[in-house]
């Protein structure tokens, strides 16, 4: 679906994005994962055309999108991360306008506001205005605009920011119906559960850079830390343990961080006997993505 090589973007002195590199299959949900200011809503208005790189390239379906504009308007819908809604007109105005933008007129747009409206939950809503809605109605409606084309690649700049937990999920039960139906998902964002949630394969960027690419099972596998967590009734005591990276208190248990799982399995197994213990849980847990962030840029994730 999309071919990105080396991207390279400068404001100035400021370079925003310096080396940026992968690919998304068609029908995937690719999660672009990195801390804010690490480039990644620059490489986004890359991808849709609103700025030119100063070198690299993107293709999309094999055409270049520096030079096929059509190819870009026809099958991208990009909802950027601030609202792009007029706040005195209706829900439904809005779409008709953003409808118009794209192409698409009289029934037929009709037909498609009524689908986007349905996806969105907020046919009840279709006639109120947009300075009414929530911050999470507000997120809907700009999604919305961005599917009445019927695009084949959608783009989600950070789609939750501000929102309430209750509109997130809906958020989120619309992108996997979107992904289901077989619309390609570039979901950017600085939140790694959201990417864990909804993503089969990511990308890592920090610092303008892609540091790592791959889906996220096999991510996971090659550079998160395998861990095991331990839960018991009472106070328990771990001492240090061969192969032990770090140990952490998570919830009424313990992370044990390690690369040799079996043998520090066996070695809890074995210290819960001669301690008697009263094991609640005790089971390896997989790696998490915040492991991996950490391993292949060598910082925790940043706000």
């Amino acid at each position: 679906m999309l071919d990105v090589s080396h991207l390279k973007k400068t404001y100035g002195k400021k370079q925003a994005i310096e080396d940026v590199t992968f690919s998304v299959k068609a029908g995937s949900c690719f999660g672009l994962l990195g801390p804010n200011g690490a480039g990644k809503s620059t490489t986004m208005k890359i991808l849709t055309g609103i700025i030119k790189s100063d070198g690299g390239s993107a293709k999309l379906l094999g055409k270049d999108v520096s030079k096929n504009k059509n190819v870009v308007s026809k099958n991208i819908g990009y909802v950027p991360q601030e609202i792009t809604l007029y706040d005195q007109l209706s829900a439904y105005d809005n779409l008709v306008f953003f409808g118009e933008m794209y192409g698409v007129r009289g029934n037929e747009l009709k037909r498609r506001i009524d689908e986007v409206l349905a996806d969105t939950g907020l046919t009840e809503r279709a006639k109120d205005a947009i300075k009414t809605f929530s911050g999470g109605m507000k997120r809907r409606i700009n999604i919305a605009c961005a599917l009445l084309h019927r695009p084949k690649l959608l783009i989600l700049d950070e789609p939750t920011v501000g929102i309430d937990p209750q509109s997130r999920n809906r958020i989120f039960e619309m992108i996997r119906a979107l992904n289901r139906a077989g619309i390609t998902i570039i979901y950017s964002t600085h939140y790694m559960e959201e990417v864990e949630a909804l993503c089969d394969e990511i990308a890592i960027i920090d610092n303008g850079n892609v540091m790592a690419q791959g889906p996220l099972g096999g991510l996971l596998e090659r550079y998160g830390q395998k861990a095991i967590y331990v839960e018991a009734g009472g106070v328990i005591e771990i001492p240090d343990l061969p192969h032990v990276v770090k140990m952490r208190k998570e919830g009424s248990g313990w992370v044990v961080e390690t690369n040799q799982v079996q043998a520090v399995m066996q070695n809890l197994i074995k210290l819960a006997a001669e301690q008697h213990w009263d094991v609640k849980q005790l089971e390896i847990v997989r790696p998490s993505l915040e492991s991996v962030f950490l391993s292949v840029t060598g910082t925790a994730l940043r706000d």
